[in-house]
């Protein structure tokens, strides 16, 4: 039922923040919770419900769509808040990122992160910079790594830039051991993406 109704809420999306990413968030975070002491049912909620109220999407107050849905499917008001703290605290907020204090919170940003690495953090990078009408790249158009959360929420910049500004850092934001592992992996693909990438755009 939860996953139904998370499929329901993303169905439109085009930006790379569709169903399929809360899936695959749900997956690694699985993968990661295996390696950790934690409250495996409490992950698996909040890997689901993470980007239900994100306000790259959504225009919502006090994380309404995932208090809904979390009603709808019964849960307990203790599941409910906790999984509330866990969405509060994930996102990447530029400068201001935190790390969440439970262990589950760390294991879905981890999780949620690691799907912004990768081959399919590369095409979810530009789906999302399609979907904003952004350039793919602009040469002189330089990346800003130390922006605020509010200046990295109105950035406007190239899906490149995006690389710089995000892609390239979170390997070094990991909470967990399993993810380090991963992230290792993957941020060494978006590095040789980008090295093919200029050379191709460079040639003559």
């Amino acid at each position: 039922m939860l996953k139904q109704k998370i499929k329901e809420l993303f169905a439109n999306d085009c930006s790379g923040h569709d169903y399929w990413h809360s899936i695959r968030v749900l997956n690694i975070a699985e993968k990661i919770s295996k390696t950790e002491k934690c409250n495996n049912y409490i992950v698996m909620i909040a890997a689901l419900l993470h980007d239900t109220d994100d306000i790259k999407i959504f225009e919502t107050k006090d994380y309404k769509n995932a208090r809904c849905i979390m009603s709808e499917c019964h849960l307990t008001e203790d599941t409910i808040e906790n999984v509330i703290e866990i969405i509060k605290e994930i996102s990447f907020k530029g400068t201001e990122t935190t790390s969440p204090k439970s262990v589950e919170g760390k294991i879905v940003q981890d999780a949620d992160r690691l799907d912004a690495m990768g081959a399919i953090g590369i095409a979810r990078a530009f789906a999302y910079g399609g979907s904003h009408n952004r350039a793919i790249h602009i040469p002189d158009c330089q990346p800003n790594i130390n922006k605020d959360e509010t200046e990295y929420r109105n950035n406007e910049g190239t899906t490149i830039n995006h690389f710089y500004e995000k892609l390239l850092l979170i390997k070094d934001m990991m909470n967990t051991g399993c993810a380090k592992v991963i992230a290792n992996r993957r941020d060494g693909y978006m590095r040789e993406f980008l090295k093919e990438f200029y050379d191709e755009w460079n040639e003559q």
